[in-house]
């Protein structure tokens, strides 16, 4: 029965861990962690499991989150999210798929830990606000400001325009085409004038290690011959994958406006361990 209740919500609580931590490793790790506590828990006293799990989860991300600020910042070149291979089937749940998106994933990275924790809890998975101050410590009057708080700077900062999944689509595999063939007027078109690139190397893998502005220079640097490149779902959208002389990177776009707006490059090779099997997110 213990295995069995967690189990039930596993999809839940690895998606509360990713969304806190924007690492599938990481995720994994609170993830045994939260199941050890929960083994040694007397579950005839817990009325609520779902509920009790996704504080006992929110709470080890926390810790984790924490520890995990401190090494970020000695990380090589730019931080971005680990993607994961998703089916088509996650962008049905629009909501979702916006946030576990590598852009949204990216914006959440400017909240403080309890912020994060906060805004993932109570905008993704409408957790209520008594149990999300449980799950945090604070009084539940301080969790509203923190709410609003990080509303407001997620707001600022997320893409102004929802886009339908067909023109994402029909935008990525645009640029794809661009990338493949490498012409340099076919990617000029497709990007907007300020398109910004961030790549994360890690220090393992060849990329700019600050962002790259302007539709110019980017194209400069995507428009090279010999690029294998294919469609993937990364993160409940469609993306690309592309390698070039055996070394590979994950390949987000967001768009606005018919246009590419931002590339979010990951080559760090760590960071590439699950694109081969479908992550099973839920919320």
């Amino acid at each position: 029965m213990t295995a069995d209740v967690f189990l039930t919500h596993r999809s839940l609580l690895f998606t509360v861990a990713y969304e806190m931590l924007g690492s599938a490793a990481d995720a994994e790790d609170v993830l045994q962690d939260s199941w050890l506590r929960w083994a040694a828990v007397d579950h005839a006293q817990v009325r609520a499991p779902r509920a009790y799990l996704v504080r006992l989860v929110t709470r080890q991300a926390l810790n984790r989150l924490r520890t995990l600020s401190r090494r970020r910042e000695d990380y090589v070149g730019e931080w971005l999210p680990e993607p994961l291979l998703t089916s088509p089937d996650v962008a049905a749940d629009i909501d979702l798929a916006e946030s576990v998106s590598i852009a949204m994933l990216t914006v959440l990275e400017t909240l403080a830990p309890t912020e994060r924790a906060v805004f993932v809890l109570r905008e993704v998975f409408e957790v209520p606000y008594g149990e999300i101050a449980e799950a945090v410590d604070k009084p539940a009057a301080t969790v509203r400001q923190i709410a609003r708080r990080a509303r407001e700077r997620v707001a600022a900062q997320r893409p102004r325009v929802r886009v339908s999944r067909s023109e994402q689509q029909a935008v990525v595999e645009r640029f794809l085409a661009a990338v493949r063939t490498g012409r340099v007027g076919d990617l000029m078109d497709v990007m907007a004038p300020d398109v910004v690139l961030i790549a994360d190397g890690g220090g393992l893998a060849s990329a700019a290690r600050a962002p790259i502005h302007g539709a110019g220079l980017v194209a400069e640097l995507l428009a090279r011959p010999g690029r294998t490149v294919s469609t993937v779902w990364l993160n409940g959208a469609p993306a690309g994958r592309v390698e070039i002389d055996g070394q590979v990177a994950a390949v987000s776009l967001v768009v606005e406006g018919g246009r590419v707006t931002r590339i979010h490059a990951v080559a760090n090779p760590r960071k590439l361990t699950r694109l081969e099997v479908a992550a099973e997110l839920a919320r």
